[in-house]
Parts: structure tokens; sequence; C-alpha cells
């Protein structure tokens, strides 16, 4: 008999919330910096620049634990010589870099440029002597990353192709020569040959330590939102901790939830209406999206079909989609889990059917349509898929983190972070006992709502399951 969604009552359990931050050792950064190293000095690099800012941190974090707060920043690494990778750092910059782990194992130069607008400058010196410092010369190749790379879809020559502010790309260009410049993101983001795809166990302890916190901020939203309230007034369920952000919190309800990605404002939000929020920090996001009805009989009489016509439909998708998710397949089985269901466009499925998450919300993703990309142990993932119906039906949402782990990594787990570990059996348990989902053993969930999705707001103990 095929398996099909339905609408039950369900008692969604207490997760827990950690009582321990996860750290990552300072031994950690410097082994990542020497993978880079090592792989750069395989493509032929002479030097390798990653560049950051406020919004585009993770590469510069990840690498090194520093995020450029207000100011741009760089990390130029001498692949000829054995030397302390160089940070560049603005006026405020300066002050933190103690934040850094490994600040002692870096040289660390100020550039006035990158500080704000009207902030002293003419106390560092020009960039190209900076850069010179890092072992950017003549007739180097210099590899250059910051958060996307380019294919000949887009542009004529990817490889040439950067994303960083033109006074950093033409300095390095006229040091170096136009030709020598080159994209290298791929090493750093792609999701089968980069190295932030794959995680280690602290990493990986990290993420759960985060998601936890955005699932239960959207768990508390879920059991706690009423008519009447301010959009403003709902997210102060959350009880947010102040962990840094992968993007903006988005609560929206009404008219503007079917942009999906506004902030929350003072409009007091009615019965019946659309609604939708999401909240990511760094590690993890999660989202959910529908009606704040309790009932069908609340919706209008042409849309009172909304979960058998859209919901049911999209939740036995993201049950494929879980049920094919585990080491060594390809992000084309992904992306035929969702569209061989929801591949009507009627749904709107257009984006990438999950991706690879990390400090940043997006990695990449090796999911779409023919990709033989294989998915591989430590690789952080996100359940991602939004259908834009266009249409009074609005949408439905499950976006939820979780990892590989093959047994190795999932013993690691379980011995060094007993508490997370706990929490990732008792989600299974209940995905696969209450949600009637399948799921392979290496994949253990970051979320306190997993895979939970209750279609109307106002009942939140009715939610899809597979029957």
């Amino acid at each position: 008999m095929a398996r099909h969604a339905e609408l039950a009552e369900l008692q969604l359990p207490e997760f827990g919330t950690p009582t321990v931050e996860p750290a990552i050792p300072p031994e950690t950064y410097l082994e990542r910096i020497k993978t880079l190293r090592e792989k750069a000095r395989g493509k032929g690099f002479d030097s390798f620049v990653v560049y950051g800012d406020r919004e585009h941190f993770a590469s510069i974090t990840w690498l090194t634990g520093y995020d450029p707060r207000f100011e741009e920043t760089l990390l130029v690494i001498d692949l000829k010589k054995d030397s302390k990778p160089l940070l560049v750092v603005g006026n405020e910059g300066k002050g933190y870099t103690a934040i850094s782990p490994i600040e002692k194992r870096l040289r660390i130069a100020l550039y006035q440029s990158f500080s704000l607008v009207s902030q002293p400058r003419g106390e560092s010196r020009p960039l190209k002597q900076i850069l010179r410092l890092g072992g950017v010369k003549r007739g180097g190749r210099v590899g250059v990353a910051g958060w996307k790379y380019y294919t000949d879809v887009e542009v004529d020559d990817p490889e040439q192709t950067l994303e960083i502010p033109s006074y950093i790309a033409d300095t390095l260009r006229r040091m170096a020569g136009k030709g020598n410049v080159t994209n290298a993101n791929r090493l750093l983001i792609h999701p089968t040959e980069g190295i932030r795809a794959v995680n280690d166990v602290d990493q990986l302890a990290f993420f759960e330590y985060a998601g936890t916190y955005t699932s239960q901020a959207l768990r508390d939203v879920l059991f706690g939102v009423r008519p009447g309230m301010t959009e403003h007034e709902v997210v102060r369920l959350m009880k947010l901790n102040g962990l840094p952000l992968s993007c903006h919190l988005m609560l929206s309800a009404g008219p503007r939830a079917s942009m999906g990605l506004p902030s929350p404002s003072d409009r007091v939000m009615r019965r019946g209406e659309q609604f939708t929020t999401a909240y990511g920090a760094w590690g993890c996001l999660n989202s959910r999206a529908g009606f704040l009805v309790e009932s069908e009989v609340e919706l209008p009489k042409q849309i009172r079909d909304y979960v058998p016509k859209l919901v049911a439909p999209y939740f036995e998708a993201i049950a494929a989609w879980y049920e094919k998710l585990r080491i060594k397949a390809t992000g084309g089985d992904l992306w035929k889990a969702v569209h061989g269901r929801i591949g009507d466009p009627f749904y709107g499925v257009h984006l990438n059917p999950g991706h690879l998450t990390s400090l940043d919300e997006w990695l990449s993703s090796p999911s779409y349509e023919g990709s033989k990309e294989k998915l591989v142990s430590g690789m952080a993932v996100q359940v991602d898929v939004i259908p834009g119906t266009g249409t009074k039906y609005y949408t439905s949402n499950i976006e939820d983190g979780l990892c590989l782990a093959d047994a190795k990594l999932r013993s690691e787990i379980e011995e060094k972070y007993p508490e997370a570990w706990g929490r990732m059996q008792m989600r299974r348990d209940f995905m696969v006992d209450q949600l009637g989902l399948k799921l392979a053993p290496e994949v253990l969930p970051f979320s306190n709502i997993p895979a939970y999705l209750p279609p109307y707001i106002l009942s939140p103990h009715m939610a899809m399951r597979m029957a």
C-alpha cells in the first residue's frame, strides 16, 4: 500500500537545550589553514587572499575564528614561505583580533581604509605594501576567495571573475598581473571539492548547539503565537540569547508574508492570515510557514483543501528527501525525490532542494537536476524546500539543519558530546516513530522541531506525518 501524508494530533517531545557551548580548538584552525595551503599550492598558487566583511564573514571566521564586525578584512597567506598568515584589519578590528584563538600565530596589519568613513586615516601603509608583506608579488599566481564562484553560464571567464571590492581586485591585478589573479572560492565552498564542506566533530557539535536554539525559538513561536499580537511581540517569544546571526531574523503575517523575507514590524496579526518565520544563527537556520487559523473552516472556501492540495504532497516530498538522504547519495537523488512529487509548476519549487550549511546559512548545494555530486560523512545539511505557488494557497515550509555522520564520526560525537548525542537520538526516534520517516543511521537532526509541520499555526499539536 502506498504511503501518504496525513494531518494528525501529535505530542512533540521536549528535547532539551544545551548546557555547554562547544568550542573549536586552536589546533583545528591551524590545521584548516594548513589544508588550504596544501590545496592552494596544488593548484599552482603562490599566494592566497581571503576576503571578508560583515555579511561575508564565514570563510575568514572558519579559518581564524576572527569575524569582521563593522569593517572589511583580508587574510593573506604566502604559499612560498611557511610564514604566519597576515590578517589585515581596520581601526576597530585591531582591538578585536584577540577573539581569534590563533591570534599569536597570525601577523596583524592595520589598513585604515577598511575602517568606516570619517575614521582616522594615514597611520597605515598602502594596500599594495601590506599585500606584498603577505606574499603577493609581480608574476605570482594569486588565489582569491570571498563568498561566490561562477560558471560559464554566468560569465565569459569564470576564473578571472572576482566578487570582492574593485579596489582590492584592481590592486592585486596591478601587482601580480591581470591574468594571474584567480577566483579560488571552489577550494573553500564547493559542495564536494571545498574544504569547508566537511566538518569535524567539534564544528558539528557547535552547529547542533546553534540549531537547538534556533529551532527552539521557532517552537516557542509556533506554540505561543496568538492573533492580536504584533509581529515584534511574537519575536519576544523566541527568548533570543544573542547568538550571532547568519541572516536577518524573518517574521511576518498578512500581505508581507508572501515575500518570505521581511523583518518583523509593529503590525498586529489577525486570525486567518498567512504567516512565516525564519531564524538563523551561525551554523543553522529554521523556518516554518502556514496560516494563522485553527482548522480549514477558517480558510476561504476556495482553499479549504489547503492540506490535501499543497501541504500533504509537500510533506510527502520532504519525507522522500529525508529517506534518500545518506552517505554516497547524490544531489540528483535528492532533487528527484522532491521534484518527483511536487515538480508540477503549481508548487513553484525553483531553488535547490536542500543545501550545505555552515557558519553562513548557505554554503553551496550538491542538489540540482542531474547532479552526480555525492554526500559524505561530516556534511552539515539543511532541508530547504520552498513552494512558491503564487496563489491563495500561499506556501508550506520546513527548514531544519542536520548532519551526516558515519559510524566512526557518530562514535566521536557520542563520546565527546553526549548531551548533543542524546538530543539527536531523541529527535530521530520522534521522526521515525511518530512522523513515520525512514532514516538512515547516519542522519543526525539538529532541530527541536524535527520535520514537524503544523499547517494551521493556531493548532500546533496538529501536524503532518506519513501514514
